[in-house]
């Protein structure tokens, strides 16, 4: 038996995440002290439920010119040059290479590209499960995931000393996606 078919409810598909029902974001620090939180409101993606986990999928992509800070002037401070510089890279882009149940929870293994560069990384998922969605006959899928960057490996930010804004970024994603029909 796979570990897709040991988790309750599975079913096989294809989902489109849910953009008001879903968050991407992300929290660093600043002066080492406290701790700054921001979301991209603006991203979109496919998560692909496989006979296994072996063949199951997810992309995203994510508007770099999405993120909010709840500080305006730090918002366009970031989407400019000296960090995401959003108008030469105007998306951060996820592609899953692999997945996997690890303990209780699962592993996603990708690939990111933030800032033109392309590194690896590593989500620890919980499957929030499989469930009926509001319309008739939608079923939907909770996901949260997350991981931690270091903006230097994606070249962002390289003039700003880590004493200023921390070299890494945690990124929490907290999903709901419905199946596509």
């Amino acid at each position: 038996m796979s570990a897709a078919t040991q988790i309750p409810g599975y079913i096989v598909g294809t989902w489109t995440i849910d953009p008001v029902h879903s968050e991407v974001t992300f929290i660093t620090r600043h002066l080492g002290v406290s701790k700054v939180r921001g979301q991209f409101t603006n991203f979109e993606g496919k998560i692909t439920t496989g006979e296994g986990l072996d063949s199951s999928s997810v992309t995203a992509t994510i508007q770099a010119d999405s993120i909010f800070t709840k500080n305006d002037q730090r918002d366009e401070h970031v989407k400019g040059e000296d960090f995401l510089d959003v108008a030469k890279f105007p998306t951060l882009e996820f592609r899953s290479t692999g997945v996997r149940a690890e303990g209780d929870g699962y592993v996603i293994d990708g690939e990111l590209t933030l800032h033109g560069v392309t590194k690896p990384v590593t989500l620890e998922a919980e499957l929030g499960g499989f469930g009926d969605g509001m319309s008739e006959g939608s079923k939907v899928i909770g996901i949260e995931a997350s991981t931690e960057i270091n903006r230097s490996d994606f070249e962002v930010a390289t003039g700003f000393p880590s004493a200023v804004v921390a070299d890494k970024v945690k990124i929490v994603l907290d999903i709901e996606a419905v199946l596509d029909n």
